[in-house]
């Protein structure tokens, strides 16, 4: 159901900065977005659809990812937003899913002081969690005990990790001293999809299966097609393309989510690196597929967006005859999207999406074709 005020529950704490638009209501909120998006994609403005969102009651307890910093106060641990030395407690957050407000629970009281325990950050990703400890020594684990296990697996947490990290600050992860202390090291999300702890994953699906189902229904891929899929993740987008295209090619830089895509998408070729490090081969794949088939292409980069050799890549080399981009930051959205115009890509239509409802962030999925097929 849809309502248009804002109702905001109960353990929403005032200082906290994560949630600018919980005074709003559906309707201002959207309205906002929508119209911070065009003005800094002004030159596409007339391409804009409808901003896709969730009805109110899927607007609050949607969060399933987290990653928190932590502070030893007054004889238990806070998880928080850090705001200068400050670690602001959100453990009751109405935007953050019920697993997540009770495995926090669980843990402020149960974990050992900080003297003993020099925990740093807290990191949730679905049912798979991450305590990182700034040190290299693994400390003590007698409050793992039998209690704690019984409680874990009451609220579903199906792996605990422990990431021993005595440098960590603003890099919140390592490569290596990961520890699997409970559980298994991959989980299964509600669509069937394997994750692990580092996992990125939207965190309402159902959104972000409709923005790949628009994805889908604009690039229409079929059997001979050629299909590319920059920064792919776990392999979400990828089991679907494979579905429909014989080939198909992903890459991804994250060791742990190639390896969850290889299990998710079976039969797609996927390549471990730097978009532009694997041009190469990306290339040769392109080049030793039949003619006759549309080149397509889905990108899903981080903030940074494109970088710069995989935009010349696609606008020089690949040539897409449709492109599909989901991205999370406006600002290199309009500079990747300038550099395709140029090189004749038309911009058809730009679909915002409301991922992180009572927040300011909104994503943008940009679909686009190549001027030279009609």
């Amino acid at each position: 159901m849809i309502h248009d005020r804002p109702l905001v529950p109960e353990g929403c704490v005032p200082q906290c900065p994560g949630c600018a638009h919980r005074s709003l209501t559906r309707s201002q909120s959207l309205a906002r977005k929508t119209d911070w998006l065009k003005a800094r994609l002004a030159k596409w403005a007339d391409a804009f659809d409808e901003i896709q969102s969730v009805d109110d009651e899927r607007r609050w307890g949607y969060r399933t990812k987290v990653c928190l910093s932590a502070r030893w106060e007054n004889g238990r641990w806070r998880f928080g937003l850090k705001k200068k030395d400050m670690v602001i407690p959100i453990h009751d957050c109405p935007v953050h899913a019920r697993q997540i407000r009770e495995a926090m629970a669980l843990f402020a009281d149960r974990l050992p002081p900080d003297r003993l325990f020099p925990l740093a950050y807290y990191a949730q990703t679905g049912s798979q969690i991450t305590l990182v400890v700034k040190s290299a020594k693994m400390p003590d684990l007698t409050w793992m005990d039998a209690t704690l296990i019984q409680a874990l697996n009451r609220i579903g947490v199906t792996g605990l990790w422990l990431h021993l990290h005595p440098s960590c600050g603003k890099k919140v992860f390592a490569k290596n001293a990961w520890h699997l202390i409970f559980g298994t090291p991959r989980s299964v999300d509600e669509n069937g999809f394997v994750y692990g702890p580092r996992a990125f994953q939207q965190v309402i699906p159902s959104l972000f299966h409709e923005a790949l189902a628009s994805a889908e229904a604009f690039l229409a891929p079929a059997a001979d097609d050629l299909f590319v899929d920059l920064y792919c993740g776990i392999g979400t987008g990828l089991a679907k393309w494979r579905g429909r295209c014989q080939h198909v090619i992903g890459v991804e830089l994250d060791g742990e989510a190639v390896d969850c895509a290889r299990e998710n998408a079976p039969g797609a070729e996927i390549l471990r690196g730097r978009c532009t490090d694997r041009i190469p081969q990306m290339g040769l794949f392109a080049n030793a597929a039949a003619p006759g088939g549309k080149r397509l292409l889905f990108a899903n980069p981080p903030r940074t967006g494109l970088e710069p050799e995989i935009s010349d890549w696609i606008a020089d080399h690949y040539q897409p005859d449709r492109m599909a981009y989901l991205s999370c930051s406006a600002g290199t959205l309009h500079r990747d999207l300038t550099r395709l115009d140029s090189a004749g890509c038309e911009i058809v239509k730009i679909i915002p999406y409301d991922f992180f409802p009572q927040t300011l962030h909104v994503e943008t999925l940009t679909l686009l074709k190549n001027k030279k097929y009609r």
